[in-house]
């Protein structure tokens, strides 16, 4: 078996049919062995149900509860058959020979992970790389619109290499996911990939972009609520900051996340929205 393509899902029915036709259809004309391993998350919309039904093949993994990214990917690793890993998102929709080409990129690397181009629905590039969340990085994403004008996050027309690609779409070996001791499971969603990337690359190995294999993807499907996304980056990157960085950097961090709190907290109280405030309010009490 020469490729794993692993799907964790929770409550994503229609994406999941949707991410597993696209993965089948895109690797028709295929010239070399895979497997397909969905990780259901304790889903209550039929989801396992579905895939028992109208994909066969697929080799289908029953959490009893919603294990999140990394602990639902790390059983499945476990699990692969294949000499590379390709982890993806139930909300991705492959374009074209996209696994191929990510697959064929590898090949010619020795140490490395890749990831590929990311859009959005209306095609448009969706910024899915970018580097490491050092201070300044964090106060440019919180405060300077970072994403908006690539300082924080990006996407390439080139391949490049870059410090971390977004764990909706990320491939490599499967002894490599091993070396590096898979993903941090006391991260439950979001900053799993760059911690998991960060490790990687103090242990010598490169990452890269490959815009050339395009992925569609519609984003934060098995987050729920808009508050959840907030509440976890600010979860992710506090346990980043204790884990690898640590004493000053950490108040740091702690300090720019709760400015931007009460920030928002204020904005959103003089509009009228509490929509907003009751998220970062929930935010700030995690600082």
């Amino acid at each position: 078996m020469e490729l794993s393509i692993i799907i964790p899902s929770y409550n994503t029915k229609a994406l999941l049919e949707r991410c597993l036709a696209s993965v089948y259809t895109s690797l028709l004309q295929a010239q070399f062995n895979y497997e397909v391993i969905v990780v259901d998350n304790a889903s209550v919309d039929g989801s396992p149900k579905m895939v028992s039904k109208k994909f066969t093949q697929v080799h289908l993994l029953l959490n009893k509860a919603n294990a999140g990214y990394g602990k639902a990917n790390n059983q499945a690793i476990k699990k692969a058959k294949g000499s590379y890993v390709l982890l993806l998102n139930s909300d991705i929709v492959v374009q074209n020979d996209a696994i191929g080409a990510l697959y064929r990129f590898l090949q010619e690397k020795k140490n490395a992970f890749a990831g590929g181009k990311l859009l959005n629905i209306d095609g448009s590039p969706q910024p899915s790389c970018g580097p490491f969340y050092t201070l300044p990085v964090v106060v440019l994403m919180l405060f300077a619109r970072g994403d908006h004008w690539g300082a924080t996050r990006y996407s390439p027309h080139e391949i490049t290499a870059v410090d971390w690609v977004s764990g909706a779409c990320l491939m490599g070996k499967k002894s490599a996911f091993e070396d590096i001791g898979l993903f941090d499971e006391n991260i439950f969603m979001y900053m799993e990939e760059i911690d998991f990337l960060y490790r990687a690359k103090k242990k010598g190995y490169e990452v890269f972009f490959q815009p050339e294999a395009t992925f569609i993807h519609s984003g934060a499907a098995s987050s729920g609520s808009r508050r959840t996304p907030v509440v976890n980056i600010y979860r992710g990157l506090l346990y980043f900051y204790q884990k690898h960085y640590g004493g000053l950097a950490l108040a740091a961090v702690r300090f720019i996340l709760r400015v931007k709190a009460l920030v928002v907290i204020a904005l959103g109280r003089m509009l009228g929205r509490q929509d907003i405030t009751s998220i970062y309010e929930e935010a700030l009490a995690v600082v």
